[in-house]
């Protein structure tokens, strides 16, 4: 299966924001759409970070103000991403690898196509086994009957 695959199913955009907006309206952005993480943009659309729940998580526990800081001050700047021609085994190794749960998926012109998580990942393959299981379990009866 490819991430393309992920992709296709998803609805909606991305959710993203500006280095220089607060930490307060991101945070506010991930409660009202229920994600995790946020896509960090420049102001020609292309890629400069991603922020996290546990970015902002960390940065509290050292800063009282987190919330009023510029999310270029806690955003994550080296990101991980993925094409949609890439291998969602692969992409599962690397986020569970690498430890975080949201990678950005970039097309060969490097601009933003989506976002996928790693429950999205977890879904994907639960829907693959089931299916190859109903198949087994209907290949079964037909042998039996």
């Amino acid at each position: 299966m490819k991430v393309s695959g992920i992709l296709a199913t998803k609805t909606g955009g991305v959710i993203t924001a500006h280095p220089d907006q607060q930490i307060r309206e991101a945070a506010t952005m991930m409660a009202k759409h229920n994600i995790g993480s946020i896509v960090v943009v420049n102001q020609a659309g292309e890629l400069v970070g991603i922020l996290s729940e546990r970015d902002i998580v960390r940065k509290a526990v050292t800063h009282d103000h987190v919330f009023d800081m510029p999310i270029s001050d806690v955003m994550t700047q080296n990101v991980v991403t993925a094409l949609p021609q890439d291998d969602l085994m692969s992409v599962a190794h690397t986020m569970t690898e690498r430890r975080f749960r949201h990678m950005p998926i970039l097309n060969a012109d490097r601009e933003l196509m989506g976002m996928i998580s790693i429950g999205d990942v977890l879904k994907a393959q639960r829907d693959k086994y089931r299916g190859e299981i109903d198949t087994l379990e209907t290949q079964l009866m037909a042998d039996d009957a």
